[in-house]
């Protein structure tokens, strides 16, 4: 009797999960060690880059980029933001305050590494923003984002803030100024592709250099933030 087999058929792999990626953008090599360490606590690959930078940037994915706010720092942010696949990557600055890190506000640095690096700092910094790396946005409703802010109180006193993190409903902010919870104020920023908006809010924390804004949930003008946002986590 004549015997068939079936043929004998390897069972597919499971696709592999991508895995994000971090550019390191001209670091030394000490602080090139330390954040590829901090990073792959957390799943996150990292990718050295030196001259070809900018070139690589506009056409290979990264989810996140760190790079010295010096010379140079400015082509690879314009090439990032300009890039499809790299328009929403998270940016880093490494180097210098919050003041230095405002000449590149248009291209929203989300957050700062100071120098020199102390290895929980760092690690603090990225386990506080990882999330918004690997895209798990259903777990990070904030936004890191450091961008110039500016001020009107209810006594009409002007002052400028630096955004620390904004969410749909409000935002926090560094500022050395002397704000009180309860202190009614109307704040005007602009966002990468989001032009100049106005919204009213009640200062509602404070500590030491930094405070938080609830949004005026009757303030129609805070809808343009909350779309913003939606679209910035979604893309």
């Amino acid at each position: 009797m004549e015997k068939t087999f079936a043929p004998i058929l390897t069972p597919a792999s499971p696709a592999k999960k991508a895995v994000a990626r971090a550019a390191l953008v001209d670091l030394k090599d000490s602080a090139r060690t330390l954040l590829a360490e901090c990073f792959r606590q957390f799943g996150i690959e990292t990718v050295v880059m030196s001259a070809n930078a900018v070139e690589r940037m506009r056409k290979e994915k990264f989810e996140a980029c760190v790079l010295n706010l010096g010379n140079g720092a400015e082509t690879v942010m314009e090439a990032a933001r300009t890039s499809p696949s790299n328009s929403r990557c998270v940016i880093y600055g490494l180097g210098g305050n919050a003041q230095e890190a405002m000449r590149y506000s248009k291209y929203g640095i989300n957050a700062m590494f100071h120098a020199p690096l102390e290895r929980p700092a760092a690690l603090k910094l990225v386990r506080a923003t990882h999330m918004l790396v690997l895209h798990e946005f259903r777990r990070y409703v904030r936004v890191p984002l450091m961008t110039e802010v500016s001020i009107v109180c209810s006594d009409k006193r002007r002052l400028s803030a630096t955004s620390l993190e904004m969410s749909s409903g409000g935002m926090s902010l560094k500022s050395a100024e002397d704000l009180t919870s309860g202190t009614n104020v109307e704040i005007s920023f602009s966002l990468l592709t989001l032009p100049r908006v106005w919204v009213r809010g009640v200062v509602t924390w404070r500590k030491p250099k930094s405070f938080g804004v609830r949004f005026d949930a009757a303030d129609d003008r805070r809808q343009r933030v909350k779309e913003w946002i939606d679209s910035y986590l979604e893309s």
